[in-house]
């Protein structure tokens, strides 16, 4: 019944059409990358205009030829031979240009689509992390692979409707230029054709949009069973995942049936049939009864030449609407992001400004994700320069809220944070990044090697200084055992590691850049015994000369901490050192002899 009422809710949202008037802005929007590859699509309009010109002149001279020469008999053979070498030559000539504007048209379109590409990436590493708490990844995934792929069969429509509007235009003034009766008569189909594009966008869109967004479903549905797959074959979820995939391909595929069908009915049969009844209603009043002069087989040849080149590029075109419109909607989702105003908290940023003690100060802070729900509750705390904080709480009691909101993830609305005396906002935020060393419960590694995952491509970081971080914190006992030692390679999320490993390897990645904060969010949290005593004796080399922040699921890590906070629903209802707090037989004490017992 649920998955019943959110694919009614899904058809309800993604299932109406987009009006004309928004798909023309869509499209403006999306021409305004292409402004600027002015050079290459100046010279691909100029190529595409020369051949609707050449276009335009061919069946004129091939009918001059035929009415005062072949009809005539007076034509000679050298004057034959000029007639189809002149012929060839433009035709050749054509040929060139058809190249040029094509060859032009397709380097601008790459490089708008690459411009396109280029900016939604930066979007997305400048949007807070409000953003992908809102949005599952496979979601952002397709927009930036599946949907910017589309716009570059969109771009290779703007080429096509500039050459349709030139061979139209070329072809009305050569008809007009023929016989105006016969050309007012073929005029009156444009605007048949004008009504059939703007029935076809409006029936088109709601159908592509449906589609963009059942891909966008299968690409999440996809990433998560990829990245789940071992919960989902631990907990037997095989068939549920591939009962949902079916469901979600099923409506991949219904979708494409629809399309299928109004491409079908609405483009090239339509457009054909238009095509020949011209055809015939030209024939038809060059050969009526009633004509006052006999009409000359060269004109009836070249009218039918310009009829061919007042359709085709129109039926071309037409063909190309599934794209257009398939690019609409992609842009449409695409400017979704780009118009995202989730960004991250912004720094009111003071040229200079460095930290240099390492003081943290919360006061009177509170916070809440949707502004709506309060997850920190009036913080107050101080850890002076080299202290080390320790913060506990049950899950859901706002611990690593705090670490969010000082590592400026998201924004606080109440109170202040300072760093040296100095609110937190004001500092550079290239200046937070250096100095905030953070260390999360699960570390993430990039494909490529230990070394690269130690220093992140920072280049200002030497082999020796990777090797002694990793030395500091207990990582080179197992990295000298590794193939290639620094250089063992690393597969995506780094699989082939421990957990332990994998944090061992991230403490030396924080403490190469030498912090003056150091933020641990429960990084002993997930392992063993062995691996968090190596850690522990890495920690206290780690934590010399540093302010540190610990939030700590294993109480026993912090019990040297110079001060613990206890956290409960969003507030600190007891403070103290170790010691303190199990005297006052508290909140901290319950938790420190649960643990102390389930360990015996």
């Amino acid at each position: 019944m649920t998955a019943m009422n959110n694919d009614d809710q899904f058809e309800s949202i993604w299932s109406k059409e987009i009006p004309v008037k928004e798909q023309m802005s869509i499209f403006k929007r999306l021409m305004g990358f292409v402004k600027y590859f002015k050079f290459e699509m100046g010279i691909a309009v100029v190529g595409a205009f020369l051949v609707s010109v050449i276009n335009m002149l061919l069946p004129f001279g091939l009918q001059y030829f035929l009415d005062h020469f072949l009809i005539k008999q007076t034509a000679t053979v050298q004057i034959i031979l000029f007639a189809g070498a002149l012929y060839a030559f433009g035709s050749l000539l054509k040929a060139i240009l058809q190249f040029i504007y094509q060859y032009f048209f397709s380097l601008g379109s790459e490089k708008s689509l690459e411009s396109v590409r280029r900016a939604l990436y930066k979007k997305l590493h400048i949007l807070g992390m409000r953003y992908f708490d809102q949005h599952p990844a496979g979601s952002i995934v397709s927009r930036v692979t599946n949907d910017t792929m589309t716009l570059s069969n969109f771009l290779t429509v703007l080429s096509t409707v500039v050459i349709s509007v030139f061979s139209v235009g070329s072809a009305l003034v050569a008809m007009f230029s023929t016989n105006v009766t016969a050309g007012w008569l073929m005029l009156a189909f444009l605007p048949i054709l004008l009504f059939i594009i703007w029935l076809y966008s409006r029936k088109s869109s709601k159908l592509y949009r449906n589609y963009r967004e059942r891909l966008s479903r299968i690409n999440t549905n996809l990433n998560e069973s990829i990245e789940g797959v071992s919960l989902i074959q631990q907990f037997k979820q095989e068939n549920r995942m591939t009962g949902e995939f079916e469901d979600e391909n099923g409506g991949l595929m219904s979708t494409r049936f629809n399309m299928i069908r109004v491409n079908s009915l609405l483009l090239s049969p339509l457009t054909s049939m238009l095509y020949s009844l011209a055809l015939a209603v030209s024939l038809m009043y060059f050969g009526f009864p009633l004509q006052k002069t006999f009409v000359p087989a060269g004109v009836v040849y070249a009218f039918s030449q310009y009829i061919s080149q007042f359709f085709n590029p129109i039926s071309t075109m037409m063909d190309q609407m599934t794209l257009f419109q398939d690019g609409i909607v992609a842009g449409k989702r695409i400017f979704r992001i780009l118009d995202d105003t989730e960004y991250e908290p912004k720094q009111d940023a003071q040229k200079g400004l460095t930290i240099n003690e390492g003081k943290i100060e919360f006061k009177h802070v509170s916070f809440s994700y949707d502004g709506k729900n309060e997850i920190l509750h009036d913080i107050n705390f101080t850890v002076n320069p080299g202290e080390t904080l320790g913060i506990v709480g049950h899950t859901g009691s706002g611990k690593s809220s705090i670490i969010n909101v000082m590592m400026r993830f998201y924004e606080f609305y109440k109170g202040q944070i300072l760093i040296d005396g100095i609110d937190i906002k004001k500092y550079p935020k290239e200046e937070l990044r250096k100095k905030l060393g953070l260390v999360l419960q699960e570390p993430f590694m990039f494909y490529g090697d230990i070394n690269s995952n130690i220093r992140l491509y920072n280049n200002k970081i030497t082999d020796d200084q990777i090797k002694e971080a990793a030395k500091t914190v207990q990582a080179d006992q197992f990295i000298e055992k590794m193939p290639g030692k620094y250089h063992a390679k690393v597969i995506e999320g780094g699989g082939e590691l421990s957990q332990g490993e994998r944090q061992l390897i991230s403490f030396a990645r924080t403490l190469v850049t030498d912090p003056k904060v150091l933020v641990l969010d429960e990084a002993t949290a997930n392992v063993d015994t062995e691996t968090e005593t190596m850690i522990q004796r890495g920690l206290k080399t780690l934590r010399k000369g540093r302010t540190t922040l610990a939030i700590a699921h294993r109480l026993s890590t912090i019990a040297d901490a110079d001060q613990i906070i206890v956290l409960d629903k969003g507030r600190i209802i007891e403070k103290g050192t170790h010691e303190r707090l199990l005297a006052k037989k508290g909140y901290y004490y319950d938790l420190y002899t649960l643990q102390n017992n389930k360990n015996k």
